[in-house]
């Protein structure tokens, strides 16, 4: 039985050390490519150089977890993979892992058996486990290959573009050192830290010329092969800055809100000029998609309003909310409220959709309300937006329940009776509450509110002549569904009998003349169109008293909004609309006034004020006579260099605004005056763009007034001499 267990055991060692090199060369494999990327660009490409490290870092832990997994593998793992694998030994090697006093004696019998078989079963030198070892050599054949390919690119291939050039200055007067002392400058560069509001890290700057954020820090740290005398940072043409000397380099740190021009000036040497623009903060924006600006909500529609925005800033929003103000009541009634409504924004982000259901009903508004809202953002600086305001109103419905305007100015004072929308009101909340009723009170319940409708009903019958229910509801009063039902007549109910029976009697000719009191369609104070509408809606109440009695309020409910809509329309209808009076002014008298010729009264406004007219940009003036002067003698003179100086500094305040447009023009002045003060011939290329740059800057001449010169045929001679002789006659 040792033997047998022995066996067991090899078997587990051997399958332990096969999948434990698998799970090596697959390790292997991602960190051979990882060390690949770290050994050739090491951290000179941050990204790169961590996706290498994680990638080495992954494969470790990878393979820490894979032998751990392996060392948990037991005897008795092995004994199941036989008996799955080997049928003759009859599912019982897990037998020869039981001690043998412990078994019964059909149990011996069966170990022996399965022993014996064990060791013919497997040959020697041969697998008991079959694994698949071509992927994992596949992809440690890829990963040596992409390793080598690494290898072999060319070193600068992506250092060049990502690392930049280093930075150097130009000198124009002495290009590549100041000469009086042999200073050259080594090193520069300049740091640019952003603004906390950016959430941006600090950078190096890859070229002279910047282009930074509003409120940025920008640190210049200059290093030269010997100390020198002076080292100042010039901006915009003004006092010169002093750069400190640290460790044998010199350093200036500033912050910038607008923008500038600077140069660098060492032991007097000047550098060309360089452009620092501002990137300003923009303000975040807000686009509301929905709703529209005005929004009304009728009857029977949801009374929600769905708010659907988009807001996004350069670098990041604060903060974000909306706020709502409801107006209730009219008149000198109304009552203001408002309420700051979370939009859902949270943390700090570039973007925000805003998607939103307001439910009018959870702030309080009813019928006749009005909402006023508006988005507002904040971003991490100062800048702050707020959308227009959106108006939301819910109809008002209780208007139209005003007898007034139906009786154009009759006003019977009828008794209170309930009104339509009251009726509306009622039947929504019986829906509501349908299912927490019992069935008797629901029936109740809905019989009432059938009852109060056709009191509605009569009521606005009265004012179209309807004393009674005849002629009211579809088909002369037969209920919807029951049209197959034959009616009963009785003598005298005007259904289907003739008024008269004789056609040919004296009432009968003299029935259309007469003025009859007693007939329904007459008795009435409105128009045709207007009673159409009146009568419409009293079948529509007709109708919702139908299924209000059924026990059907929630069909009833359609019919009911139709007919206050109607009636709503009847009103708008019957209004009454007066023009304005104005102011009437009186009569002129115009025998006395007109055409008398007396302007004794009436004066010419005078005004004098003497005003100074300002000299705009005099140095630059000054400087073009001295150009059109130097281009006719072609001489200069020392002191020229002071009227250049003052007018590069007009240039330069002028270019604040624009830095790059007049870059040129001011190296080519600085050129000129280096020409000056080194006595050599002035270069003609900067003469022609420092002039164009100063007309540029000079306003338009204002024109003057001119006689223009005219030529006249001879007819047109013969007819102003003609013209002007009549007019002496």
């Amino acid at each position: 039985m040792q033997d047998s267990l022995h066996t067991l055991q090899h078997i587990r060692r051997d399958y332990i050390r096969a999948k434990g090199w698998l799970y090596t060369w697959q390790a292997l494999a991602v960190g051979l490519v990882g060390a690949a990327i770290l050994y050739k660009w090491r951290l000179e490409m941050p990204l790169l150089a961590g996706l290498a490290i994680l990638m080495m870092l992954g494969a470790l832990l990878y393979l820490s977890w894979a032998w751990s997994q392996l060392r948990k593998i037991s005897l008795e793992q092995v004994a199941r993979h036989l008996n799955r694998t080997y049928p003759q030994l009859e599912e019982s090697a897990q037998l020869l892992l039981r001690p043998t006093p412990e078994l019964n004696l059909l149990e011996r019998l069966q170990q022996q058996r399965v022993a014996n078989q064990l060791q013919t079963a497997i040959p020697e030198k041969q697998s008991v486990f079959q694994l698949h070892k071509k992927p994992t050599y596949t992809a440690l054949g890829i990963a040596v290959l992409i390793a080598a390919g690494i290898a072999a690119l060319p070193a600068d291939s992506v250092a060049d573009a990502t690392t930049a050039a280093p930075l150097q200055l130009d000198f124009p007067e002495t290009p590549a050192a100041v000469a009086d002392t042999a200073v050259t400058i080594q090193k520069i560069e300049i740091t640019i830290t952003p603004p906390a509001y950016t959430g941006r890290k600090a950078y190096q700057a890859e070229q002279p010329n910047l282009h930074v954020e509003q409120g940025a820090r920008v640190t210049w740290r200059i290093a030269t092969n010997r100390p020198t005398r002076t080292m100042e940072l010039i901006l915009n043409e003004g006092k010169p800055i002093s750069l400190s000397a640290q460790n044998g380099s010199y350093t200036l740190s500033q912050t910038f809100t607008e923008p500038a021009l600077y140069h660098i000036a060492v032991n007097g040497q000047k550098s060309a000029y360089y452009t620092l623009e501002i990137i300003p903060d923009e303000a975040p924006t807000i686009q509301i998609t929905k709703p529209e600006q005005y929004t009304e909500i009728l009857f029977g529609d949801p009374q929600r309003v769905t708010i659907r925005a988009e807001l996004s800033d350069d670098y990041a929003l604060r903060d974000a909310n909306m706020i709502a103000t409801v107006a209730k009541g009219t008149g000198e009634a109304v009552k203001f409220r408002e309420e700051k409504i979370s939009i859902g924004f949270s943390g700090q982000r570039r973007n925000f959709s805003v998607n939103k259901t307001i439910d009018l009903q959870k702030l309080g508004m009813t019928y006749g309300d009005e909402l006023y809202f508006y988005v507002q953002a904040w971003d991490n600086h100062r800048g702050y937006t707020r959308s227009e305001t959106y108006f939301v109103q819910i109809e008002d419905t209780t208007i139209v329940e005003s007898m007034d305007d139906l009786t154009m100015g009759v006003n019977p004072v009828p008794e209170y009776f309930r009104s339509q929308r009251q009726i509306i009101i009622d039947t929504e909340k019986l829906i509501k509450e349908q299912k927490s009723l019992s069935r008797a009170v629901f029936e109740e319940r809905g019989n009432n509110l059938g009852v109060d409708q056709k009191l509605l009903r009569l009521r606005y019958g009265k004012f179209l002549g309807e004393e009674f229910e005849s002629g009211i509801g579809p088909g002369g009063g037969i209920p919807e569904g029951e049209e197959g039902h034959e009616e009963e007549h009785f003598a005298g109910d005007g259904h289907d009998h003739p008024e008269f029976e004789d056609e040919t009697s004296v009432e009968a000719l003299l029935d259309p003349y007469l003025h009859k009191h007693d007939q329904e369609e007459a008795a009435t104070f409105f128009e045709p169109a207007v009673k159409a509408k009146l009568k419409g809606a009293l079948a529509q109440m007709w109708e919702a008293e139908l299924r209000l009695r059924t026990h059907r309020p929630k069909e009833a409910l359609p019919y009911e909004y139709k007919a206050l809509r109607m009636l709503k329309e009847v009103q708008q209808s019957t209004r009454a609309y007066a023009a304005k009076t104005g102011f009437d002014p009186p009569p002129l008298k115009e025998p006395e006034k007109r055409l008398t010729g007396d302007l004794s009264k009436i004066k010419a406004p005078t005004e004098r004020r003497t005003i100074e007219a300002e000299s705009k940009l005099p140095h630059t003036r000054e400087a073009l006579q001295w150009l059109e002067r130097q281009k006719q003698s072609g001489r200069y003179r020392q002191s020229d260099v002071t009227l250049l100086e003052q007018a590069g500094q007009e240039l330069a305040q002028e270019a604040l605004s624009k830095p790059g447009r007049y870059l040129r023009a001011m190296q080519d002045l600085r050129t000129l005056i280096a020409d000056i003060n080194a006595n050599q011939a002035l270069c003609k290329e900067c003469l022609v763009t420092v002039e164009r740059t100063w007309h540029e800057l000079l306003p338009p001449v204002a024109p003057s007034p001119q006689k223009q010169g005219t030529t006249r045929s001879k007819l047109a001679k013969g007819y102003f001499k003609q013209l002007s002789e009549n007019s002496n006659q």
